[in-house]
């Protein structure tokens, strides 16, 4: 079928996509590009695919076809791509033995640098504050590279949940430049979480105080401080092995 008009109500419910509210309204979130589309497709995420007219590209799901002017109504870039997806949200499955846990990150391309490293490095799962970032924000998708489809990820209370880690014998690591460990001399444990923080205030105050150990990064004392999404990166490229 081909839609023509910005004024037909599917469309319409496809551009409410970019709004938070709708998205946890309808459990849907929105991708533009190949590339994002068929790793939700290999994953079983994706529901819909959205193809411009006169487009060459398939896949064995249901399939809408859209004008450029449709294209340019319901997308978030300045030049959209021809082919977009619906996807349903992320389900949430079993934490596994490595966890990152952060604590209010606001930078979206922070948050999607950290999956991707997260996916590179085998840790099992992503714990999300509930201030970080939306997990479904249009530039956190794009950094994700399609890697938001290959871990798990999950968004929790902290204060609350880090408790509940704690009973199931995690060891909550913290980052905090001052009286830490090294990361190349932290003893490694099977079951851990480590924590960062906030890009301008770092971890919480009552976070920190629930955590069993702090970890630092050792760099060249002229560098007072890394991108939080540099930092998290090369911690679990290091606790990862």
């Amino acid at each position: 079928m081909l839609f023509t008009s910005i004024e037909n109500k599917k469309i319409k419910n496809i551009k409410k996509l970019n709004t938070k509210k709708y998205r946890d309204e309808f459990n849907s979130f929105l991708i533009e590009g190949e590339h994002l589309v068929e790793e939700a497709y290999k994953k079983n995420y994706l529901k819909e695919l959205i193809v411009e007219e006169n487009t060459n590209f398939s896949l064995d799901v249901d399939t809408i076809y859209v004008t450029e002017n449709i294209l340019k109504y319901i997308s978030g870039l300045d030049n959209p791509p021809k082919v977009m997806g619906i996807c349903k949200k992320i389900e949430e499955k079993e934490l596994g033995n490595k966890v990152m846990i952060l604590d209010d990150i606001q930078d979206p391309g922070n948050l999607g640098t950290i999956i991707r490293s997260a996916v590179a490095f085998n840790f099992d799962t992503i714990i999300l504050s509930k201030n970080t970032v939306d997990l479904y924000n249009t530039k956190v998708l794009r950094a994700t590279q399609g890697m938001i489809f290959n871990i798990n990820i999950v968004v929790k209370d902290l204060q609350s949940f880090i408790p509940v880690l704690k009973k199931e014998k995690y060891k909550i690591y913290g980052t905090k430049v001052t009286n830490g460990k090294d990361i190349k001399k932290l003893e490694k444990t099977l079951k851990f979480a480590i924590i960062v923080g906030n890009e301008g205030k770092g971890i919480s105050s009552d976070i920190l105080d629930k955590c069993d150990e702090y970890i630092y990064i050792g760099m060249n004392e002229s560098c007072e401080s890394l991108n939080v999404g540099v930092a998290a990166s090369i911690i679990m490229y290091e606790l990862g092995k």
